[in-house]
């Protein structure tokens, strides 16, 4: 996993803070008001920082935002960097503020003057997700540095910051890991690659098993195994378990698609973008994020994490259009198009984990449709849900991590699309909602008494412009969502 920045706390001592080389931030309130230690080294630098708190710059700022002052008279540091942030900021805010300081980052040591700043986990949070850089295949320039790797937080409380950010840095690792993981290539993470790095999480205790071609082929899970039929890289399905919530609780389910690469098959897909689908595993990242968060903090609940590794490829012995394959449900599935191929691989995963664990509630995730970016675009992941207390939970817990999320419907008269002349249905109903039809064929696969959640994050995985708190490429969306919707439900 790629390294984040580490952040330790110290007391905000006045004299250490105005003897502060290297690169300094400091926060003002939305009236430019210091606190103590702020003040100390405003003291040093003969009023520097009230005269930018009473400047139109500053006023100009957004909560979070910051004014970057060069070589700064009467101070060692060679920058500093005056970020504004609100007395009740709120957490969104204040990761802003992090984002910002993130940015600030160079080479040089890097000291946060927090003092009292509010919301100081966030403010952790939104510094090492914005630091991220995925380097693992760029050779260094000679010229190049590479950036500080830790930040000092210089607060009123160091014990107390620490342990709120204990659980917050376990969120943020999850978030690198599901990163690392889609930004990967292919001819890396292959399907046997991905389930040895996911068998690494039994260093925090998880249970890991995984079921190789001989294990999946005796379940009967056929609509999986026709997807990787064409590639040389055999299929694999992995199931971790945290039991931190006793051994006698039903777990929450969370299931995800794990295509390494989809060519679309023999319904091939245009060249332009093909290698873009190396994300297209990144439902499974999500859930290895997810997995790792939890065990990282212990959480005091039981969640177990499935994800259905296969490759997507064109083949002599690759799956073909009007082929019919039957699920391990025991439902036959008439294979319209070879590039409708994650659903496949979730009808025999969703099955499987209510066979073998009986949850609680089920949370599937998967870059399953272009008409989900059609419909909302690269902000918001769709959202289907058969149960409104879950969806409202999980829409709730979505918008205080600002992870974009949209319920969209989930309409039974959607099924006369998906209706087969020759099986007991079709892997797709055409381009009309497109994504509507690809959930409809998942609601399949889940009995009606267990709570369910689709999440289409084709938009979301993966971004190709930088965002607030991070760089282009993969986002980890929805790990953060997640991780606050199980300490909110499901936690004992």
């Amino acid at each position: 996993m790629t390294a984040p920045v580490q952040s330790s706390f110290v007391a905000a001592d006045a004299q250490a803070i105005a003897g502060l080389g290297g690169r300094v931030a400091v926060f003002l309130d939305e009236e430019g008001r210091l606190d103590p230690a702020a003040r100390r080294l405003d003291a040093r630098a003969r009023g520097l920082l009230r005269r930018v708190a009473t400047s139109d710059a500053f006023a100009r700022l957004k909560p979070g935002e910051g004014l970057t002052l060069a070589f700064p008279s009467g101070l060692a540091a060679e920058a500093l960097l005056a970020v504004k942030l609100p007395r009740k900021a709120t957490p969104a805010q204040a990761r802003k503020a992090g984002a910002t300081i993130a940015g600030f980052n160079a080479e040089a040591p890097l000291s946060v003057v927090a003092g009292r700043a509010p919301q100081l986990a966030e403010i952790a949070l939104g510094l090492t997700l914005r630091a991220y850089d995925f380097r693992e295949f760029r050779t260094p320039e000679k010229d190049w540095r590479a950036p500080n790797d830790a930040v000092t937080f210089h607060v009123r409380d160091p014990g107390a910051a620490a342990a709120a950010w204990a659980p917050r840095e376990a969120v943020a690792e999850g978030v690198l890991l599901t990163r690392d993981l889609v930004n990967l290539p292919a001819n890396v993470l292959t399907t046997i690659a991905f389930a040895e790095r996911l068998e690494a999480l039994r260093d925090l205790g998880v249970e890991v098993e995984v079921l190789d071609e001989a294990a999946i082929r005796a379940l009967g899970m056929r609509a999986l195994l026709g997807v990787s039929q064409g590639s040389e890289s055999p299929p694999r399905v992995v199931a971790m378990r945290w039991n931190g919530g006793g051994d006698d609780a039903a777990p929450l389910a969370l299931v995800g698609k794990g295509v390494v690469f989809d060519t679309g098959g023999i319904s091939i897909k245009p060249a332009a973008g093909m290698e873009d689908m190396t994300m297209d595993m990144g439902g499974a990242g999500v859930v290895a994020g997810v997995m790792h968060a939890i065990a990282a903090r212990g959480a005091r609940a039981n969640v177990v994490g499935l994800v259905g590794l296969v490759e997507n490829m064109p083949d002599g012995k690759a799956q073909r259009p009007g082929d019919v394959v039957r699920s391990m449900k025991g439902d036959t599935i008439e294979v319209i198009n070879t590039d409708a191929e994650g659903r496949l691989v979730l009808a025999d995963v969703l099955w499987y984990a209510q066979e073998r664990f009986a949850p609680r509630a089920i949370i599937d995730l998967a870059t399953l449709t272009g008409a989900c970016i059609i419909a909302l675009g690269h902000e918001m992941a769709g959202v289907f849900a058969s149960d409104d207390v879950l969806a409202n939970q999980f829409l709730a817990a979505a918008a205080e991590e600002e992870e974009g999320a949209w319920r969209l419907p989930l309409a039974a008269s959607y099924d006369r699309q998906i209706k087969s002349r020759v099986a007991d249905v079709a892997n797709t109903g055409g381009r009309p909602a497109g994504s509507v039809t690809a959930a409809r064929f998942l609601r399949r696969f889940v009995r009606d008494e267990v709570p369910w959640i689709h999440l289409d994050i084709a938009g979301v995985a993966s971004l190709s412009r930088d965002h607030e708190l991070g760089p282009k490429g993969a986002t980890g969306w929805g790990v953060r969502t997640l991780d606050r919707l199980i300490r909110v439900r499901f936690e004992a």
